[in-house]
């Protein structure tokens, strides 16, 4: 697939992206803590798990970077969060797809290589996305892709 058609793609991925989100419901929540490059802690203590993505664990290749990234995104802000399908884990924490202003959070982790798009059926709301990027952020070695 040439560069022109994944460009087409991608841009529009984004608009459904955008037009899903706006008819999606939807919360406010002040983000407390990161604990890694895929899950954090909102106010009241609720951990927050990103839906559609998986980051490095401690101990492994990347962690330190991921958590970085995501502490660079989301620390000390007010993110959006959308729930898919499941609320929570088997773990206790929400599912949710984060945003912090129009910046898809789960998206910009795969897109900086610094999370997989990894698909947890039923929650694939946006699994088509999240894979084009992480495809891209493998093209131009990004992140742990170099």
């Amino acid at each position: 697939m040439g560069s022109k058609n994944k460009l087409v793609i991608l841009s529009l991925a984004v608009v459904l992206l955008l037009s899903s989100a706006c008819q999606q419901s939807s919360d406010m929540a002040l983000v407390t803590e990161v604990i890694d490059g895929d899950t954090i802690v909102i106010k009241g203590g609720y951990h927050v798990r990103y839906i559609g993505i998986d980051a490095p664990e401690s101990g492994e290749f990347y962690y330190m970077e991921a958590k970085q990234a995501n502490e660079d995104l989301v620390a000390g802000e007010k993110v959006r969060l959308e729930s898919d399908i499941s609320d929570k884990d088997s773990y206790g924490r929400l599912l949710r797809y984060v945003y912090v202003d129009d910046s898809f959070v789960n998206a910009e982790m795969v897109s900086r290589g610094c999370a997989w798009a990894i698909a947890y059926p039923p929650d694939v709301k946006y699994q088509v996305y999240l894979e084009a990027v992480e495809n891209e952020a493998r093209q131009t070695k990004r992140g742990f892709w170099r």
